[in-house]
């Protein structure tokens, strides 16, 4: 189909939104992009990225800008909630032929993206309405504007607009889960990725170079504590090192519930969503952002080789919804080992963890 003539409106402009954004223009598409934060409003804290998400960045030709930041994880090491050793996962060969893993700051992430992006998007620019017709989709702004569009892509997110103005699915489903993310500067020195498993609870810390850590902590709950800093000390306070003085080194602390989003169809006419808004899970496997990535390179394939836009995003869906759902399921398997005690964990883990975690990426190795 015809791309520059083709009207699409990418409704947010995080990972998904600007990743969508790049591969609409490398498919010869224009894309518009709204944003309802300001320009001011950069994502903090880091991202680790695996494998699959490298591969997808060399789709959308933005891997050499990426791999200029942060830094290359080889190894995950899980140690058991007093420091002692259970496994470990080789990322090398894991990933072999596949892509690096890699940690970095959001933030710089973003810039990246919002470069290739092409400059086309629009802050402070909120959707109040759909209005989906046969051929075209008219959008509501909170400005009291509206505009016609081709084609509507959602990537705003779990808590999507997009998702419940076009009647897709409702509000996101807690998980009963609390994350807790943080960047640490002038904490212990670590040289891979490590991550301390307790019941019901965990801490990882991977190195992002320069001193940098990125450090995420999670616990079973439904509300945010009131004093995150607080909570982090008392909730690890047993745990062994590197988590006190990593702890201790803690400035910024930002804390969220985690929701999960699972839906009976991606889109409806000519409105799509990618990324959280379409597939959301806890970020338990790290592929939020991989997910999103493939997401946008799928989705430009398809649009640039279909001749109507409806039957190019029911191809897209179904090629996605695989991986999708592999990932919702993996994640569901591994947080299920939270509740398992650990005089029965720790021995299955120390005996063949390696491999159980390795088994969790297996068909994304696999190409998209």
């Amino acid at each position: 189909m015809g791309g520059s003539s083709l009207r699409v409106l990418i409704v947010g402009a995080g990972i998904a939104g600007l990743a969508t954004a790049r591969a609409l223009r490398l498919a010869g598409f224009r894309p518009r992009v709204v944003e309802q934060l300001p320009a001011s409003a950069v994502p903090g804290a880091g991202i680790y990225l695996p494998g699959n998400a490298a591969r997808a960045l060399r789709a959308l030709d933005v891997d050499g800008p990426v791999q200029r930041l942060g830094e290359v994880i080889t190894r995950q090491h899980f140690l058991d909630q007093r420091g002692r050793p259970l496994c470990e996962v080789d990322l090398l060969g894991l990933w072999d032929g596949v892509g690096e893993c890699r940690a970095l700051p959001r933030s710089e992430l973003h810039r990246v993206l919002l470069t290739a992006a092409g400059g086309d998007v629009h802050h402070e620019t909120g959707v109040t309405g759909l209005d989906v017709g046969a051929r075209t989709v008219t959008v509501g702004f909170d400005d009291r504007t509206s505009a016609e569009f081709d084609l509507v892509v959602g990537a705003d997110g779990r808590r999507s607009a997009v998702r419940s103005l076009a009647a897709l699915g409702g509000a996101a489903r807690p998980v009963g889960q609390i994350v807790y993310r943080s960047v640490v500067t002038g904490g212990p020195k670590i040289t891979e990725w490590t991550g301390l498993l307790g019941r019901r609870s965990g801490f990882i810390a991977v190195p992002m170079g320069a001193g940098r850590l990125y450090c995420y902590a999670d616990e079973a709950g439904d509300t945010p504590p009131d004093d995150p800093r607080a909570r982090l000390a008392e909730l690890f306070a047993d745990y062994g090192d590197p988590v006190p003085e990593i702890i201790e080194a803690i400035d910024r602390i930002q804390v969220a519930r985690t929701d999960e989003v699972e839906l009976g169809r991606w889109s409806r006419g000519r409105v799509v969503l990618v990324g959280d808004a379409a597939h959301a899970t806890s970020p338990t496997l790290s592929q939020g952002a991989a997910m999103a990535f493939e997401d946008a390179v799928v989705l430009a394939d398809t649009l640039r080789h279909g001749d109507d836009v409806e039957a190019a995003l029911e191809t897209y869906e179904s090629r996605r919804r695989p991986r999708t759902k592999w990932v919702l399921d993996r994640t569901r398997d591994r947080e299920r080992t939270r509740d398992v005690p650990a005089a029965l964990r720790d021995p299955l883990l120390r005996g063949r963890g390696g491999r159980i975690f390795a088994e969790h990426y297996r068909l994304l190795v696999d190409p998209i």
